[in-house]
């Protein structure tokens, strides 16, 4: 049947989820990091998601599409909110999709006391295939891309390296992918300054510093870059 129904258009869209928590019907859902109608015969064609979207990106059109279906929309209400009755007292669902940009800058200047540190992470989420593409937090930052493993290996990875910037962080090997594509995206739709990559001396981190270096080509942007290499014994080697 013809009916109106919503339209995402995802070169828009910066995957900050606001449709998804105002679509009751649960048609909407954030698929790699993009905004995606993944249930037709969920949506009302109401429209509630529209408002709460920060880029415009959601639209109405008038096309071919399966009939609401109220039934099966209530159906997975109740079967939604068993779940989450069913893991009330328990850890409360993944918030990877959910973006928080932290207010507590003025721990850039907060000195580190004698055995206790400073987190400097700057918002959430931080691994590279959650976070959006587009984020105010990006606006105006220096960029660290790090090597999952440099936290671990380098002791004082907040202090040297994420203090002042955002982070994102990454594995290419345990990942299987490739972050070119997701990293030019962020670097050509956001304002950044500057960008630190930060990786372990290992051969599989040269995924990570080889998608980083080539999304800077492909940005089309000339902006300032450098490469850290941390030793497996924790130390700086470069």
């Amino acid at each position: 049947m013809i009916r109106k129904i919503i339209h995402i258009d995802e070169e828009k869209c910066n995957g900050c989820g606001r449709c998804a928590e105002a679509c009751h019907e649960g048609a909407i859902d954030i698929v790699d990091g993009k905004a995606k109608l993944m249930r037709e015969n969920f949506c009302d064609g109401f429209g509630d998601c529209l408002p709460n979207c920060p880029t415009g990106a959601i639209s109405f059109e008038e096309r071919e599409a399966p009939a609401y279906d109220e039934a099966a929309v209530k159906q997975a209400q109740e079967i939604k909110k068993m779940s989450d009755l069913k893991h009330k007292d328990h850890e409360g669902g993944c918030p990877g999709s959910k973006m928080m940009q932290f207010v507590k800058r003025e721990a850039d200047n907060t000195p580190v006391t004698a055995g206790k540190g400073v987190s400097r992470l700057a918002q959430w989420p931080c691994q590279i295939k959650l976070v959006p593409t587009q984020a105010p937090f990006f606006e105006g930052a220096k960029l660290l891309i790090a090597a999952d493993c440099t936290a671990y290996a380098y002791a004082n990875m907040h202090e040297d390296f994420m203090r002042g910037k955002v982070t994102v962080i990454g594995c290419p090997k345990l990942d299987a992918v490739d972050y070119t594509d997701k990293l030019t995206e962020i670097i050509r739709n956001n304002d950044i300054r500057s960008v630190t990559i930060v990786r372990m001396e290992v051969p599989c981190c040269g995924g990570l510093q080889r998608a980083a270096e080539n999304a800077l080509k492909n940005s089309g942007k000339f902006i300032p870059w450098q490469v850290v290499t941390i030793s497996r014994d924790g130390n700086i080697i470069d």
